[in-house]
């Protein structure tokens, strides 16, 4: 993939995903790895629902500029996807209700697992709606360095999740290109509102 096509494909993602309301204010952040090992990703404080080519820096394959732009404090969360699968060519970072709801809901588990719902189907991977995919959840650090050595041993499980959930953040997903990112993410989404919906409603069902 080239950078202009890169900027051109972050960029309808960030207004469909604003649409949907995961991507609120200036949270989120996009990346797409390039045919030459470098990546294009959002700068630093854009509103991923008003991007523009402009919007989208190019950085090495250590996430430093090479264009000047200022790169996200979490740029290093996608260098170190990209380093450890050499197969993912896009990171989608979203900032959902239901993604933050779900790691909020549950403060000592380490990880959700999903099962049984046919949309299981539309993770890489997955043929069967009897999978059981298990999502990390790491708690939230300030200090990226930290983050992304407590998410690392959940990274390097086998089989390794299509995606993980920063508690009280938001959601990590990936794929070998952009058009797979966003539809692990859209599953996921919708999956973190059916599973909450539930929850809700055998807890009513049972008081």
């Amino acid at each position: 993939m080239h950078l202009d096509e890169a900027r051109g494909e972050l960029v309808a993602v960030g207004a469909t995903f604003d649409a949907k309301g995961w991507v609120p204010a200036t949270s989120g952040n996009f990346s797409a790895r390039l045919g030459d090992g470098t990546m294009a990703i959002t700068s630093s404080g854009k509103h991923k629902g008003r991007l523009t080519p402009a919007d989208i820096m190019h950085a090495d394959a250590e996430g430093r500029s090479l264009d000047g732009g200022k790169p996200s404090a979490e740029t290093g969360l996608h260098v170190q996807l990209y380093r450890l699968f050499p197969e993912i060519g896009a990171v989608l970072h979203t900032h959902s209700p239901g993604g933050v709801a779900l790691s909020r809901a549950f403060p000592q588990a380490s990880a959700w697992v999903i099962e049984g719902h046919e949309l299981v189907k539309a993770l890489p991977g997955q043929t069967s709606h009897e999978a059981r995919v298990t999502l990390p959840i790491v708690d939230n650090d300030q200090d990226m360095a930290r983050l992304a050595e407590a998410i690392a041993p959940a990274l390097l499980a086998k089989p390794a999740p299509p995606a993980y959930l920063i508690r009280g953040h938001g959601l990590y997903a990936w794929g070998k290109d952009v058009a797979e990112a966003e539809k692990v993410v859209e599953a996921l989404e919708w999956l973190f509102a059916a599973d909450l919906t539930e929850r809700l409603y055998r807890a009513g069902a049972q008081s």
